[in-house]
């Protein structure tokens, strides 16, 4: 095979010989030619050099480039790079490990090192090096941005009580639209019954919210729903129905993602029951499947509900 491997090698070859010569395949492969534009070998005489292994001098430049993002970042983004660094580090369990991260950090940006080591309960060290600073780049922000929704993945959390027509109607819009719609449910096999059943793809013990970029409750039928509001009324707005735990945890680790979350009918019971007040960033519920949808597509375009977290940096 080593005339037909290689780096960048994407041909799909015909023939039955990958090596010469053979009798197989009448003596092919054979090398191409100058006559063909092929890569020639031509001997060229070489004055007398010595020859070393040496880096570059900016192969010691290890701060530039992250400091480079850093200064980038808008201050949402930034408490997410603080909260990320502090959380992994926070799992290690060598001290000498955490400090050596910190005087690392503390080379990218001093407020970044303080942050982290304050999560840590660590005191900042100082940096060890000149700070540089390049100027920041906007195109290393996803801030502001908007990008293709194609293959963003919408989990549809239903059971069998549920609007399962809504279902089916939200599950059709989301591929229309070039997403991937995924049905959540406290089981696997089918929601419903008659000749269009709800395939499920996910069940509440087998799914977690890194799974879907979105979450959508589905609510119960219409008049179910104005039965429930109607009681509900006469009663003197009780407590949220109780739902599934594993449904609690679901939405409350989209809500902490800054993950776009909506429903439609009554399903913002189940968010009240999770601690989510409805009129948070990225929460949008609708009277149906597909306006819910819409109400969240906005926030799918931007990757995360950004103003649903306060800052302080």
């Amino acid at each position: 095979d080593m005339l037909r491997d290689g780096m960048h090698q994407t041909a799909v070859h015909a023939g039955a010989a990958p090596y010469r010569p053979n009798s197989l395949d009448g003596g092919c492969p054979f090398l191409a030619g100058a006559d063909t534009g092929a890569f020639i070998e031509v001997p060229v005489e070489l004055s007398a050099a010595r020859k070393v292994r040496e880096a570059p001098a900016s192969f010691d430049d290890h701060f530039t480039q992250p400091r480079l993002f850093w200064l980038s970042m808008t201050p949402v983004e930034r408490e997410h790079i603080i909260a990320a660094y502090t959380f992994e580090l926070t799992k290690c369990h060598e001290q000498a490990v955490k400090e050596r991260a910190l005087s690392v950090l503390a080379n990218i940006d001093p407020q970044l090192c303080e942050e982290v080591a304050t999560g840590l309960g660590l005191p900042a060290p100082a940096p060890t090096q000149p700070l540089t600073e390049p100027a920041p780049s906007p195109a290393l922000s996803q801030v502001g941005g908007t990008w293709p929704l194609d293959g963003r993945v919408i989990g549809i959390v239903a059971d069998a009580d549920s609007d399962l027509k809504g279902v089916r109607a939200v599950r059709d819009a989301v591929l229309k639209a070039g997403m991937v719609p995924l049905v959540i449910a406290p089981t696997g096999g089918t929601l419903g019954t008659g000749k269009n059943p709800v395939t499920v793809q996910r069940t509440f013990a087998a799914t977690r919210s890194i799974e879907f970029d979105a979450l959508l409750l589905a609510g119960t039928p219409t008049a179910a729903a104005d039965a429930r509001g109607a009681r509900d009324s006469k009663a003197g707005a009780p407590a949220p129905d109780g739902a599934d735990p594993r449904v609690l945890l679901l939405l409350t680790e989209a809500y902490r993602h800054g993950k776009a979350i909506g429903g439609w009918n009554d399903s913002s019971r189940t968010l009240l029951a999770a601690g989510i007040r409805g009129g948070a960033p990225g929460i949008a519920f609708a009277s149906s499947p597909t306006a819910a949808l819409k109400a969240i597509t906005q926030g799918l375009t931007e990757h995360r509900a950004w103003d649903r977290f306060p800052t302080s940096v």
